[in-house]
């Protein structure tokens, strides 16, 4: 039964909030952001090799990362890394490497994860992905593992179930975007939202049947590449036809159309690693809520702080607080938790500098 499971490792981002550690050219993915001796994309591929064969994890990257991918994961083979041309959201090379699968098993199962979120509890990761393959193997379903949400967290997307099913695998009611901070405290205290945590499990067959019903034009676009596909013709294919497909995410183009959607509440503790402050959080920390990764240091009247340096760099803080503070090559940034949303526009800044 395993050699029918799959898995699709997003590892394309860029990852913007952890600069200046993570940049175009070396994004967070492909660094050890908790210093446990692992990249996040190696911490990923490993806890998925518990329950897929090796052979049957796909990475989908950004042509320009294919060396990293290789260096870091030495076991995988060439034809296991999907080289995207160009940037086009989740939905395309989400289609383009399913088309790749079914060639290869028609009665895949397959989950799509992120490359860079932390999971800890990985034993129930398993379970939990397991219940999924499971109901997907006998029903005609779309699903998402839901993320039980802690606090009122307005950065993410919320999944709406109803209230009266007791099953363990919930039908979903309806995708809610982002929420402002009051209806993200209404959704905690309804009891029946979830985080969507962008984890998705389906059989090929279930999925290329949702792609047909509401993506039909991005769907024979690249079904013209069947034949080519796992042969020497298919990076010209998918250089010539891949920037010509929509920029669209898979959530937008089939998850909130479906009406065959199901979830299934995660039982393991999850983060997105989106920025360094959600970093702070699972990091081991002292007394102080200070956490350090890398570094030693000499800390008076310093809290809640996060630094980060290469190699083992001698920090001394006194009187600081709430502060990400990160030395990486030529850059030292010093920078407010509370404003941590604004790294992403500040590297334009930094630019102009240069």
């Amino acid at each position: 039964m395993k050699s029918n499971y799959y898995a699709i490792v997003m590892a394309g981002g860029v990852g913007s909030r952890f600069w200046p550690v993570s940049t175009v050219e070396f994004p967070k993915q492909f660094h050890d952001m908790l210093g446990c001796g692992q990249t996040l994309l190696q911490k990923t591929f490993s806890r998925l090799e518990q329950l897929i064969p090796a052979e049957n994890i796909l990475i989908l990257t950004n042509e320009r990362y294919n060396d990293l991918v290789m260096q870091q994961l030495p076991m995988v083979q060439l034809d296991q890394i999907l080289l995207e041309p160009a940037m086009r959201n989740t939905a395309p090379c989400i289609l383009y490497a399913t088309l790749k699968i079914q060639k290869m098993n028609p009665d895949a199962l397959v989950v799509v994860a992120p490359s860079d979120h932390w999971i800890e509890n990985e034993n129930l990761f398993i379970e939990d992905l397991q219940t999924a393959f499971d109901f997907c193997q006998n029903e005609n379903a779309l699903m998402t593992l839901g993320i039980q949400p802690t606090y009122p967290n307005t950065g993410f997307g919320y999944i709406e179930y109803d209230k009266q099913d007791t099953l363990q695998v919930k039908k979903v009611k309806q995708f809610r975007e982002k929420p402002d901070y009051e209806t993200a405290k209404l959704f905690l205290k309804s009891g029946n939202f979830l985080w969507n945590g962008g984890i998705f499990i389906w059989s090929v067959q279930s999925v290329l049947e949702a792609f047909e019903n509401f993506q039909p034009q991005l769907l024979a676009l690249f079904s013209e590449g069947i034949p080519v596909f796992n042969t020497a013709q298919e990076n010209d294919f998918i250089a010539q036809n891949y920037p010509l497909a929509a920029n669209i995410s898979v959530d937008y183009a089939v998850m909130e159309f479906a009406s065959n959607v199901y979830v299934l509440p995660a039982r393991f503790d999850w983060n997105d690693l989106g920025t360094w402050g959600s970093l702070h959080e699972k990091l081991p920390k002292d007394l102080q809520e200070n956490a350090v990764v890398n570094s030693k240091v000499i800390l008076e009247n310093a809290t809640n702080n996060i630094i980060r340096t290469d190699a083992k760099k001698m920090v001394i803080v006194d009187g600081i607080s709430d502060y990400i503070i990160v030395d990486h090559e030529d850059v030292l940034l010093i920078y407010p938790k509370n404003k941590e949303q604004e790294i992403k526009s500040l590297m334009e800044k930094v630019k102009k500098v240069e």
